[in-house]
C-alpha cells in the first residue's frame, strides 16, 4: 500500500511539474510573440486661407469659427482710408487732365484769335505802304535819279513788313487751329493715364470685402475685429470637407510592394469604428532625416519613412481633419 502511494505521488508530481513547464512556454510564447503591425494615420483637407492685397484694419467679421460657408460669401470687411484717399487724388489727376485736354481741342480763346487777327491785319497794312514806297523808289532807282544806298534801305524795309506779315498770318492761324496734334495726343494719353489709376484703385476697393473661395468650413479666424493686418495675411481658414485624403507614414519595409491605384480597408476610431475603403493615390519619401530608423546595428539598412495618401471611395459623414485612421488590410 505504501509502495502505491508513493508511485501515485510521483506521477501527481511529474503531472504538476509537466503543467508548469506547459504553461510557461504558453506564456512565453504569447509574451515574445510579435505584435501585429498597426499603421496609423489621420485624415487630412484642403486648406484655404482667406487673405487680401490691401493692408487695414479689420471692420467687422460675418463669420465664426465652425461657420460653413459657400464659394463667394463675404467673410471679413476691411476698412482702409488710405485707399479712399488714393480714389480722391486719381479722381482729381482725372479731372485735370480732362481740362488739359478740353484746352488742346478747343484751341485758343476768342479773344486770342481777335487779337492775333487784328496784328495780321496791321502787319497787312504795313507791308503796303511799304510796297508802294519800294515802288516809288525802284522807278527813281531806275532812272537813276536816287542813290542805291536810299534804294537798299526802302528794299530792306519792305522785305521785313512782309516777312512781319508772313508772321503775324502764321500766329493767326495757329490761334484758329488749336495745339499742335501731338499736343492733342499727349492730352488724351494723360486722360488714359488717370483712367488707369482710377481703375487700379477701385479693384484695391473691391479686395476690401474678401469672399470664400470655395465650399467649406471656418476653421481658424487668426486677428480679431479692430486689429490690423497687412498684404496678405492671412485672414480665415476654410477647409474644403468635400476634398478630404487619408495621410499615413509607413516604414519602406512595411510598404510590400504597395502602388498608387491600391485600395485597402480603414476604420475611423471617432466613428464608432466605420470602415471604408480608400484608394492610393499617392507615395513619396518623406524629406526629413527624422524619419529615418536605423536598423545597421542589426546588420540591415537605414529604413526611411514614405508618406502614403489614399482618397476615401465614397463620402464618409462625419468625417474631420485629425481624426485618426487605421488599415485594417489591404484588398487585393
Amino acid at each position: 500500500m505504501s509502495q502505491n502511494k508513493k508511485n501515485y505521488n510521483l506521477v501527481i508530481g511529474i503531472i504538476a511539474l509537466l503543467t508548469i513547464v506547459l504553461a510557461i512556454a504558453v506564456i512565453g510564447y504569447f509574451i515574445s510573440r510579435p505584435k501585429p503591425l498597426v499603421i496609423q494615420g489621420e485624415a487630412e483637407a484642403t486648406e484655404y486661407r482667406v487673405s487680401g492685397k490691401v493692408p487695414g484694419r479689420i471692420e467687422e467679421l460675418y463669420v465664426k469659427e465652425g461657420s460653413m460657408v459657400h464659394k463667394g460669401d463675404t467673410v471679413v470687411y476691411i476698412d482702409s482710408p488710405e485707399i479712399r484717399a488714393k480714389l480722391a487724388q486719381a479722381k482729381a489727376a482725372r479731372n485735370a487732365a480732362l481740362a488739359q485736354k478740353k484746352k488742346a481741342m478747343n484751341g485758343a480763346r476768342k479773344e486770342q484769335i481777335v487779337g492775333a487777327y487784328e496784328l495780321w491785319q496791321q502787319a497787312k497794312v504795313q507791308e503796303e505802304v511799304m510796297k508802294k514806297s519800294f515802288d516809288r523808289i525802284q522807278k527813281l532807282y531806275d532812272q537813276k535819279v536816287t542813290s542805291a544806298q536810299k534804294y537798299d534801305e526802302v528794299k530792306a524795309k519792305y522785305e521785313a513788313a512782309q516777312a512781319q506779315c508772313r508772321a503775324a498770318e502764321s500766329q493767326y492761324n495757329m490761334a484758329v487751329n488749336g495745339a499742335r496734334q501731338e499736343d492733342k495726343l499727349a492730352a488724351e494719353a494723360l486722360v488714359e493715364k488717370a483712367d488707369g489709376a482710377i481703375a487700379e484703385v477701385n479693384s484695391y476697393l473691391g479686395e476690401l470685402y474678401l469672399t470664400s473661395p470655395a465650399d467649406g468650413i471656418v476653421a481658424n479666424i487668426f486677428p480679431h475685429t479692430g486689429e490690423l493686418v497687412g498684404t496678405g495675411a492671412p485672414i480665415i481658414s476654410v477647409i474644403d470637407l468635400k476634398d478630404m485624403w487619408f495621410t499615413f507614414n509607413v516604414r519602406e519595409d512595411y510598404l510590400h510592394g504597395m502602388k498608387q491605384g491600391d485600395k485597402i480597408r480603414v476604420y475611423i476610431p471617432a466613428l464608432d469604428n466605420k470602415e471604408c475603403i480608400a484608394i492610393v493615390n499617392y507615395i513619396a519619401v518623406r524629406e526629413s532625416y527624422a524619419t529615418w530608423k536605423a536598423t545597421k546595428e542589426t546588420d540591415m539598412y537605414d529604413a526611411k519613412t514614405f508618406e502614403v495618401r489614399a482618397i476615401p471611395e465614397t463620402p464618409i459623414e462625419g468625417l474631420r481633419p485629425g481624426m485618426s485612421v487605421i488599415v485594417k488590410e489591404r484588398i487585393n
